[in-house]
């Protein structure tokens, strides 16, 4: 079976704003397209903001297949029609990436929350990202698992339910955060291959939260040191969730962003 015949019709939403200012939002994993609501809310109209659901995310169906990444990579690819302004939060931020590096002419502005490229890191942090779930996987513990991975990545101390679809969600969410983060940490889509983030000359923002993952940092850091039009910025008091804890701070800085290009 193809890629093209496991993918199911996928749910959108639509921020509608300046016509002439196209942009498209890149969700995390286990998050949705109504993750860019808050900031479309801050930047009141600036951009004309679209957003997807990944398969097995929000509104669109399960997903069957393999190779996420390269699934919403090339869906995503497939809305854009001229150059316009990518933002991206985690996993999103890494498929904003790959885009990018693909079709550099493609992208007005780079705004990019935390991406999750882990080949970009130290082999000893890689390592230290892989042991935090390898003893659940190991175990087949998806519900510990999938406390350890909110924890880290998500929002501390959340009640995660264990009965009903929504759990069974979550189970399937976390496998498939398992099988894509091989694939980060393997940098299968060559994102940092020699010589493409040097291509990429619309203006970059990198965005962390000051409380987020040390290895978010690490990876900013390897990412900025090669990107030719580069502003950096961490949010105090904020996690690897902050488009929605911290929107204000996240929107200032995605405005700031858009005036460089």
């Amino acid at each position: 079976m193809t890629e093209a015949a496991t993918l199911p019709p996928l749910a959108s939403r639509h921020f509608p704003g300046d016509p002439d200012r196209p942009a498209l939002g890149l969700h995390c994993m286990m998050g949705a397209s109504g993750l860019f609501q808050p900031l479309a809310e801050h930047l009141d109209g600036l951009i004309d903001l679209r957003a997807f659901d990944y398969p097995g995310h929000g509104r669109s169906p399960d997903w069957q297949g393999d190779d996420l990444h390269g699934v919403v990579t090339r869906h995503a690819a497939s809305l854009i029609d001229r150059p316009l302004d990518l933002i991206g939060h985690s996993f999103g931020a890494t498929v904003a990436l790959r885009i990018a590096v693909g079709a550099p002419h493609a992208i007005r502005s780079l705004t990019l929350v935390e991406p999750v490229l882990f080949a970009a890191a130290s082999t000893p942090a890689q390592q230290a990202q892989t042991a935090r779930l390898a003893p659940f996987e190991a175990s087949g513990d998806w519900d510990g698992m999938l406390r350890r991975f909110l924890s880290d990545w998500g929002s501390p101390g959340a009640e995660i339910p264990t009965d009903g679809p929504r759990a069974a969600r979550l189970r399937q969410q976390m496998r498939m955060v398992v099988d894509t983060n091989e694939a980060l940490m393997q940098d299968r889509a060559r994102i940092l291959r020699e010589g493409g983030l040097e291509q990429i000359e619309a203006p970059v923002m990198l965005i962390a939260g000051a409380d987020s993952p040390p290895i978010v940092h690490e990876i900013a850091d390897a990412l900025a040191a090669r990107l030719p039009d580069v502003a950096r910025a961490t949010i105090p008091d904020a996690g690897h969730m902050l488009p929605l804890t911290h929107a204000a701070a996240f929107a200032d800085l995605t405005r700031m962003n858009l005036e460089r290009a």
